[in-house]
């Protein structure tokens, strides 16, 4: 009996520290919001000023899926050089998941970069775009929302040419990555 107690907590605790070691985006972002590395943003949809934009209702629909944007940026310095270079490798490690697919690859001047989502093609909860420059750091930004469908991402752009945003938000990620 007591061997197979012993056995039982054993791989409860072995569970547990297997669920442990998976880092989701979500607690990455949470666990570094505080480091002194990294700027961390929240934006609201309603920053977007869209209740005043004359939208059709295909824009409208478009904005309706999207709660939130969060941003999380790491500035690499020559002091801080081997923590991003770990730090780098977490997000890859994490974006490695098989739960995100790949909707695009991009290289710049700038940087490298790639789109991810979770949800379905036609229903995603979530849009992840990492990109990194080995001069400059990298950037995380993920699209929170509900059933956010690719397809009227052209309706949202055009929503968003039409509010009254004027980029409140996002002036301290330009400043945070100026030399």
């Amino acid at each position: 009996m007591k061997i197979t107690k012993s056995i039982f907590v054993l791989s409860l605790f072995l569970s547990l520290a297997a669920c442990s070691s998976n880092q989701s985006l979500q607690e990455y972002y949470v666990d570094n919001a505080d480091n002194p590395n990294f700027l961390s943003v929240d934006l609201p949809v309603s920053l977007l000023n869209v209740e005043k934009a004359e939208l059709n209702s295909e824009e409208r629909e478009a904005l309706e899926t999207l709660r939130k944007m969060n941003i999380l940026a790491f500035k690499k310095t020559p002091e801080n050089a081997s923590d991003y270079t770990l730090e780098k490798a977490n997000v890859k490690a994490i974006l490695s998941n098989s739960k995100f697919t790949e909707l695009m690859k991009v290289n710049t001047s700038y940087g490298r970069g790639t789109v991810k989502y979770l949800g379905d093609e036609d229903a995603i909860d979530e849009v992840v775009i990492y990109g990194d420059s080995d001069d400059k750091g990298f950037m995380l930004v993920r699209i929170l929302g509900k059933n956010m469908n690719p397809a009227k991402l052209v309706q949202f752009i055009q929503a968003l040419e039409k509010s009254d945003y004027r980029g409140e938000g996002l002036a301290d990620i330009g400043s945070f990555f100026k030399d």
